[in-house]
């Protein structure tokens, strides 16, 4: 099966950790994204993946290379300009099959593809929405269902006395090819706004697949953080995942782990790390590659990204911290702070909850 994987932009939400870092390349437990998500897709037996970008694919094209290595064949598809979700596709129609998945770049699951694609072909659809559950459904558009799925309609945003349901659009589609005629080509459409409106309004078959499966959208660094402990406390599975767990939560390849040091997990920690006398860590926690935590300093329920440095009795909790970065000794970072890549925090400074600081900043 085929697949187009929106990519997307800049990642604006993710700011500061993406001003130098492209969204799709962010590290989950010390892989990229993008890495993630590919093997989710390649375990579903889709082995053909369109990556429609508009935003520095170099960085990202230098990684993956033709997919191989994944057991997949990857293409790109550059837009040269922004073309919405629906627009994007429509730009990678050339490369298309007759039915053929649609995923947004920016959230993980473990939705059941194929049991999705079976509902498709039962349904006789010519699209089907995947729809997950969430706890504040005014802050997504909703879908209302009959009993067999047939989408009713589509609320966006709505206020609590307008919601009805709370299953919303869980960014992942399979479309049958001859709907893309519905979408102008070179233009800026949305499969939420235009598309799947305008499809219900034609009376073309839309469904809903419901499903309960692990789903978050990680636009923002909470939710960035929140996949991290979620990964780690088994909350969702994947091959990938369980391999990076196996190897680098037990051998810990060459790095350096002081015998008085206490370790509690569920803990990653990358390669050629070193890890001071006294240091206390309390998972989840992610670290990457060339960290060094100094003698004393406690990381709880953090993601520290590659080549980090943490002084002696520094405190880092909630919080995620770039590549390059310095917390100076006898420094905290508190809870939900995000630290950019080459910042130093200076010694005995304290950095307040929520706080995000730009890269290259000193302080």
């Amino acid at each position: 099966m085929k697949a187009v994987l929106l990519v997307g932009g800049e990642g604006t939400r993710l700011r500061p950790l993406t001003c130098n870092t492209v969204k799709a390349m962010v590290p989950v437990l010390n892989r990229p994204f993008m890495e993630h998500m590919i093997r989710y897709l390649s375990s579903h037996g889709v082995d053909d993946i369109i990556l429609a970008l508009c935003y520095l694919p170099e960085h990202i094209e230098r990684y993956l290379g033709d997919g191989s290595k994944f057991g997949v064949r990857l293409t790109y598809v550059m837009e040269e300009s922004p073309l919405g979700t629906a627009g994007a596709v429509k730009n990678a129609e050339s490369y298309l099959d007759d039915v053929f998945l649609v995923f947004n770049g920016d959230i993980y699951t473990d939705i059941d593809l194929r049991a999705m694609l079976s509902f498709h072909h039962q349904r006789e659809a010519k699209v089907t929405i995947a729809l997950t559950p969430v706890e504040d459904p005014t802050a997504y558009g909703l879908i209302e269902t009959e009993v067999d799925g047939r989408v009713k309609r589509f609320l966006e945003k709505p206020s609590w006395d307008e919601v009805t349901t709370n299953l919303i659009n869980a960014g992942v589609y399979i479309l049958d090819r001859e709907v893309l005629q519905d979408i102008p080509p070179n233009t800026h459409f949305m499969f939420e706004h235009h598309l799947f409106p305008g499809l219900l309004a034609k009376g073309v078959p839309v469904y809903g697949y419901s499903t309960d499966a692990y789903w978050i959208d990680i636009g923002t660094p909470e939710k960035y953080l929140q996949l991290h402990c979620d990964l780690l406390q088994g909350k969702s599975t994947s091959s990938l995942c369980k391999e990076i767990r196996d190897k680098e939560g037990t051998r810990r390849p060459e790095s350096f782990i002081h015998p008085t040091a206490e370790i509690e997990g569920p803990v990653i920690i990358g390669s050629g790390c070193s890890i001071g006398s006294g240091v206390r860590i309390k998972g989840p926690v992610t670290i990457g590659e060339g960290c060094i935590i100094l003698e004393g300093a406690i990381v709880e329920k953090a993601v520290l990204w590659h080549n980090v440095r943490v002084g002696k009795q520094a405190i880092i909790k909630s919080c995620v911290v770039g590549d390059n970065s310095l917390i100076g000794d006898g420094s905290s970072v508190d809870q939900s702070s995000v630290i950019g890549d080459h910042v130093t925090i200076t010694q005995d400074s304290h950095v307040m909850p929520d706080t995000k600081i730009w890269p290259g900043t000193k302080m």
